[in-house]
């Protein structure tokens, strides 16, 4: 059975899932029936690009399609997601996975009366740079991570930390073990532009003794996305932007007995785009009723730790007497 798929949502990113699923639709992988927005002149206006029909009210999909992308603002996630999953629609959206953790619970449980799949959308689990290294990842020590991007209006309802450094917290605690308890958070955060936290460091110590520290900023003139970690006897060094990855470590012990010195291993990546492979697998997924790869559980543990990551941020506003910058709701 070809899965009928729509897009809820076509604001920035909401558009470009109705690109991929535009063309997997093209190459008989799946059919796009509708994309779904309130602003009806963004919706008629995407659907006439995709060749697709287009709808303002989401509820108008159910009984007419098998699976949605659903990237609307955080808000709404769990009033949209929650009626689609019990009605048996399967549901890829955009990370976060809601406001709170009671919407995430709420989420998940009507996944499992509606027998849906809930996947959500961490994309850079699909980065392929990632895809290559992670099966060389054996006991990481120490993360230093930076993501850093230029200004724009878009995610202005949600922080950086749920905006950008979510993507980074759902990284580590997957390289480092999902169930791994994360033993101390200490963070600090301050708003720039706008009224909510637009920068954040946070360093997180994890029951291993993995400590990771994580910076995270909207506000920069450049775009970064890097991460390197040690484990033992390796360095690693990964570019989400350039999709590098490469493993560092000592080289074979020369004949003469000399210091050996360093060897670098420039791992193969694979060429698709990361957004492409998460879709791709969210179909297969829905498809096939295989366990999603980045299922509602592990999407809510991200979650829960940067809400975590947040409550430490308002601590220090308090503790540093910074209360009236204090912008957590």
């Amino acid at each position: 059975m070809t899965l009928r798929t729509a897009i809820i949502g076509v604001g920035h990113l909401g558009r470009q899932h109705a690109r991929i699923h535009a063309a997997l639709s093209q190459e008989g992988r799946s059919r796009l029936v509708a994309v779904c927005d309130t602003n009806e002149e963004t919706a008629r206006s995407i659907a006439a690009e995709r060749e697709t029909d287009w709808t303002p009210d989401w509820r108008s999909l159910i009984g007419r399609v098998d699976a949605v992308s659903l990237a609307v603002p955080t808000e709404s996630h769990a009033e949209i997601a929650c009626p689609l999953l019990e009605a048996g629609v399967h549901v890829l959206v955009e990370k976060p996975i809601a406001r709170s953790l009671e919407e995430a619970d709420r989420m998940i449980e009507a996944a499992t009366r509606g027998s849906a799949a809930l996947m959500v959308g961490h994309m850079e689990r699909f980065n392929p740079a990632l895809t290559a290294l992670h099966p060389f990842v054996r006991n990481p020590v120490y993360f230093e991570i930076h993501r850093v991007g230029q200004f724009t209006a878009r995610s202005l309802d949600i922080d950086v930390v749920l905006d950008l450094m979510i993507h980074d917290l759902d990284i580590v605690q997957w390289l480092v073990g999902e169930e791994v308890e994360v033993t101390d958070v200490r963070a600090v955060g301050i708003p720039i532009l706008t009224p909510r936290v637009d920068a954040a460091n946070a360093r997180l110590e994890f029951a291993t003794g993995a400590v990771a520290n994580i910076t995270a900023s909207r506000v920069g003139m450049e775009k970064i996305r890097k991460m390197r970690f040690f484990q033992p006897h390796d360095y690693i060094a990964v570019d989400y932007a350039t999709r590098y990855a490469g493993i560092s470590g000592l080289a074979p012990p020369t004949s003469t007995g000399m210091w050996p010195g360093v060897q670098t291993r420039h791992l193969e990546i694979a060429d698709i785009e990361p957004l492409r492979a998460e879709i791709e697998a969210f179909l297969e997924t829905a498809q096939a009723g295989k366990p999603s790869p980045v299922s509602g559980a592990e999407g809510r543990r991200a979650l829960a730790l940067a809400l975590r990551v947040l409550e430490r941020i308002e601590e220090h506003f308090t503790q540093t007497g910074l209360a009236s910058l204090r912008v957590i709701q």
